[in-house]
């Protein structure tokens, strides 16, 4: 699975998920981009967006895009938080389906 990991998230999260192609918002040179283009470059190129933004779902209309999107719901987006959200995460993505939306945590 190819995933895109927003900007807050950090990207040592990378290293937990070894058996997905993981990439940064950053690396792909569209650190700063809004989140409804963000969506749009990120859906011709990856299954799907984790990000930690919990009010992305109310901010766009996720059942137009052909991308998953995964908010990690944690109490900060410090990987020491991340990490007990790392198994429901990969139950998650084994099973996404495009124009899907799936919150973990909190």
């Amino acid at each position: 699975m190819r995933l895109l990991l927003d900007e807050p998230l950090p990207s040592r999260l990378r290293r937990l998920l070894l058996a997905h192609s993981v990439t940064t918002v950053v690396e792909m040179g569209w650190g700063g981009v809004k989140n409804g283009k963000l969506l749009q470059l990120a859906s011709q190129k990856f299954d799907a967006f984790l990000t930690a933004d919990k009010n992305l779902e109310y901010q766009q209309n996720l059942a137009k895009l052909p991308i998953a999107v995964i908010v990690l719901a944690a109490h900060s987006n410090e990987l020491q938080h991340l990490l007990s959200l790392i198994p429901r995460l990969e139950k998650t993505v084994a099973n996404l389906q495009p124009c899907s939306f799936a919150k973990i945590g909190e």
